[in-house]
Parts: structure tokens; sequence; C-alpha cells
């Protein structure tokens, strides 16, 4: 019962992470979203991984692999956007 209820729990949490992932990616626009928070959150999604393969969990290990690959998608997005923006920008003395 308790593994069923771990991969509801992981399904709904991964799901609700989709739309926005997909929105991400369709756009490419990720003016909206915090770098700082994006490099902390895959971080601590990796973390998740790793301690789901520890402990054998077949619901964390899967929650947090599909989070993770979405996750790394869009933080590699928002960096090369950061960095581009910053190129563009004039440097004014």
């Amino acid at each position: 019962m308790a593994e069923i209820l771990g991969l509801v729990a992981a399904c709904l949490t991964t799901a609700s992470f989709v739309p926005q992932a997909i929105l991400v990616l369709r756009t490419r626009n990720t003016e909206g979203l915090s770098l700082y928070m994006y490099i902390l959150f895959t971080t601590g999604i990796m973390f998740w991984l790793v301690y789901g393969i520890l402990i054998q969990s077949l619901p964390i290990i899967l929650a947090n692999l599909v989070t993770v690959v979405l996750a790394s998608m869009i933080l590699s997005m928002k960096l090369a956007n950061t960095i581009s923006a910053r190129r563009a920008k004039p440097i004014v003395d």
C-alpha cells in the first residue's frame, strides 16, 4: 500500500511540473524564471534521485528521474538565455 501511495504521489508531483516544462521548451522564454532557483531545484532533485537509488525506492527514482531531465533542460535553456542576454548588453563606461 505504501508503494502505491508513493507512486501516486510521484505521478502527481511530476505531472504538475510537466506543463511548465512544456511551456518553456515550446516558447524558449525563460525571462520570468529565477536562475538561482533552478540551480538549487535541479541540484535538489539530483540528490533526491541519488537518495531514491540508495534506498531502492521506485517512486522516488521514477519521479526524480523524469523531473531532473525536464529541470535540466529548462536550466540549460535559462543559462543559455542568460549568457546570451549578457553578451547582447552594451558596455557603458
